[in-house]
């Protein structure tokens, strides 16, 4: 499993910006296809809304994947 920590630079950023963030996925589009495809998992529960907002201490997964998301410092 790949364990990957992301720092917030806001309050909160989307799911679908995240994955394309962290190198999931190449753009916020193909994040957008990935989440509606119901395999992204937030604390553990499959989450549909492309655009959730992301706050720190959440935990992201998408197949082998996992990404902490932590405050910014």
């Amino acid at each position: 499993m790949q364990q990957l920590e992301f720092e917030l630079n806001d309050e909160y950023v989307e799911l679908n910006q995240l994955l394309k963030l962290v190198g999931v996925c190449d753009s916020g589009g193909a994040g957008k296809m990935i989440v509606a495809s119901g395999k992204v998992k937030v604390d553990g529960q499959t989450e549909l809304r492309k655009t959730c907002k992301i706050r720190s201490g959440q935990v992201v997964a998408l197949g082998d994947v996992r990404i902490k998301v932590l405050a910014p410092t």
